[in-house]
Parts: structure tokens; C-alpha cells; sequence
């Protein structure tokens, strides 16, 4: 209802002589009258056939006079849509899949929390092309860039530690994302690394990465996850796979993700838990703004030849029962 305009809304006054129509159509006499001294033999309750003469052939009438009420006054439907002219962001999130991101700081562990924020932020970058990177001893390109935004959420929920050899390594993850860039077009090209350690893997270093990101003028958004005192971890890995906890002193080479974002033009964050990391892609967020011009275009179409034609078949229904399966001796 909300996309239907009146043109004549004055015409809906016509409606105030509705109850009129009906008192004077229920006091018509549709039946021949006959005087007899006594109704005795005349049966005390009405036909369905006389029952329904009695309302159907007037509300016809009303429905008649109703749609031609509508009509007059013009309905039109109104079409409004909006045409999105955005200047997206590319986007590659690089994640840390090094044992330590199944610590028990973050409920169930630093993975799973950091996968649905992660997906959380993608969800509300509508116009943006992003990709997904992973790293831990060594790194990989789980998705290159796209739009199909349904892909990169599955592919978060896939990732999973163990899956690579173990170790942090910063400057790998980071040189992973620069490639996954390095043929965009995009006027702002972003990466998030996410890790909750220190650089201790890889042949490349960090900082040769960062020159990597300054060639290509990528803006490096680091984020450091995990407690500021100990933390449940793992220690160790059996034969079949799973790892045995114990308590270790949560360490994260703050120094180096300051240095790496700010020779990038970047941002450094620190979150503690899981509502801190939250914070964290929701200040992201808003500090990578894509740039939208939204023009709205609306059309009418009129509607009032449908109530006409609602008019003709209410009222060539009336006539036709009237004069056939409703017709009464006059």
C-alpha cells in the first residue's frame, strides 16, 4: 500500500453515500405482493435462493459503485528505484591459522571468534570486491578477490589450524595479500592481517613485505588477538592430530604490526576479547568508507482502468443473476 498514490483523494467522499445506497436498496421491493388472509400454509422460513436475493444483488451494487469510487479517484502505482553508482574497496583479509589461535581467551577460541567477525564485516561491505588469505609457517590464497560475498563467508568458516605447517609468519601472510592485490584497479586497496603472535617463520620478512604494500600503495590494517596476561594454548600435538593445553604468556609483537601499519598509512589495534574485536573491524569499518552516489528514479503507472473493469463485471454479474437465477415475478 505504501507504493499507492490517490491522485483525486476527494473522491473518496462519494463513499459517505454508502449507507445511504444500502438502506434504500434493502427497502426495494423485489418480490410481487400478494394479499391472503392467513400465511398458515406458507412455509415460516425463507429459500436459500430467496436468502441470497436478499444480499447478494445489493452488495454487487455497492461493489459496483465502490470500484467506480476508486477509480475516479485515480490510483497510481508508484515505482521507485534506486541506481548505485560505488567506488568499491578491495579488500583481502589475512587470517592467522598458527596453533596458538585456538587459545581459550576468546570463547570457544581465538578462531572461531576471529572467522565470525570476520564474516560479520564482510556481510556489510556490499559494494566491495574482497579475498582471503591465511597464514601460519607458510602462506596461501584461499579466495582472490570477488564479490560473491557468500563464497568469501564459506571460505572463513573452512579455515582451520593444523592445516599448514606451525609458526607465525608475519611478513609470508603479508606478502600473500600484496599479490592478491598486486593486479587490482581499485583506488583503495586494503588488507587486514589478524595474528596473535610473533613473526618467528618464513623467508620473507615483514618489513620486506611492507614495501611490497607501499609499491602498490595498500593500506595495511594490523590486529593483534589475544589477553594481555596467560592464556590456555596449546603446547603440544599427539599423533592424531589433537593438542594438549596448558597455560602460556600471551605474547604479540606489538612493535612490529604498529610499524608495519604505520609505514603503510594503515591502523594498528589491540583486542582483548571478543567484544574488543568487534570494536575493532566496526572502527575499520567506518574508516573505510566506499564511496556511493545513489540517484532515485521514480515511475507511475495508473491503475484505475482495473477498478473499471471490476465495476463492469460486479455490475454484469448483478444483471445476469437477477434475471436469471435470482429473477423474482414483478
Amino acid at each position: 500500500m505504501s507504493n499507492i498514490y490517490f491522485v483525486n483523494k476527494s473522491a473518496f467522499l462519494l463513499l459517505l453515500l454508502v449507507p445511504v445506497m444500502w438502506v434504500w436498496l434493502r427497502n426495494r421491493v423485489f418480490f410481487a405482493e400478494m394479499r391472503v388472509p392467513t400465511i398458515a400454509g406458507f412455509p415460516k422460513e425463507l429459500s436459500i435462493r430467496a436468502r441470497i436475493n436478499q444480499w447478494l444483488p445489493i452488495t454487487l451494487r455497492l461493489l459496483t459503485f465502490l470500484s467506480l469510487v476508486i477509480a475516479l479517484a485515480r490510483p497510481q502505482l508508484i515505482y521507485k528505484e534506486e541506481e548505485v553508482d560505488a567506488e568499491g574497496i578491495d579488500i583481502i583479509i589475512s587470517m592467522d591459522l598458527s596453533s596458538s589461535m585456538l587459545s581459550e581467551d576468546f570463547k570457544p577460541n581465538r578462531l572461531n571468534v576471529s572467522q565470525q567477525l570476520a564474516a560479520d564485516f564482510v556481510s556489510g561491505r556490499t559494494h566491495d570486491r574482497i579475498g582471503l588469505t591465511a597464514f601460519a609457517a607458510e602462506s596461501f590464497t584461499k579466495c582472490p578477490l570477488t564479490t560473491d560475498h557468500r563464497v568469501i563467508k564459506q571460505f572463513l568458516q573452512e579455515l582451520a589450524c593444523g592445516t599448514l605447517n606451525d609458526g607465525t609468519a608475519i611478513g609470508m601472510g603479508l606478502a600473500s595479500s600484496v599479490k592478491a592485490l598486486s593486479d587490482s584497479q581499485a583506488k583503495s586497496k586494503v588488507i587486514i592481517l589478524l595474528t596473535d603472535g610473533e613473526n618467528n617463520a618464513g623467508y620473507i620478512q615483514p618489513l620486506t613485505a611492507v614495501e611490497m604494500a607501499k609499491t602498490y600503495n595498500i593500506k595495511v590494517y594490523t590486529i593483534g588477538v589475544g589477553s594481555t596476561t596467560e592464556a590456555r594454548t596449546p603446547i603440544d600435538r599427539f599423533s592424531d592430530g589433537t593438542y594438549d593445553f596448558g597455560y602460556r604468556l600471551v605474547k604479540i609483537d606489538e612493535n612490529l604490526l604498529q610499524e608495519i601499519s604505520e609505514k603503510t598509512s594503515g591502523k594498528y589495534f589491540r583486542a582483548t576479547d571478543a567484544n574488543s574485536l568487534k570494536k575493532v573491524y566496526n572502527e575499520i569499518d567506518q574508516l573505510e568508507k566506499t564511496k556511493m552516489e545513489i540517484a532515485i528514479v521514480e515511475r507511475q503507472s495508473d491503475e484505475f482502468f482495473s477498478f473499471i473493469l471490476f465495476a463492469i463485471i460486479f455490475l454484469s454479474l448483478e444483471i445476469l443473476l437477477r434475471y436469471t437465477i435470482l429473477r423474482t415475478i414483478t
